[in-house]
């Protein structure tokens, strides 16, 4: 899940996408790091899901089926 949120977050930066969901993965990922908690990494990757789910359908290169399944992946497991 951790990965997940990462490779959401560095998606999101690369690609200029929704500033308040980049500072709240980065601060999940903090408070992770501390508590082992993983509830807000859930919900973070998923609002970032609806987010990259948004772009792929306006076509936003660098927005792959590929993202979309490994982070949909790792909000199952």
């Amino acid at each position: 899940m951790e990965t997940a949120a990462r490779t959401a977050l560095a998606k999101l930066r690369e690609l200029s996408l929704d500033a308040q969901l980049q500072a709240d993965l980065d601060w999940c990922l903090g408070s992770y790091s501390y508590d082992k908690n993983p509830s807000g990494l859930y919900e973070m990757v998923g609002r970032a899901i609806k987010v990259f789910t948004a772009e792929r359908e306006k076509k936003t290169k660098g927005v792959t089926a590929k993202l979309l399944t490994d982070l949909e992946k790792s909000i199952k497991n």
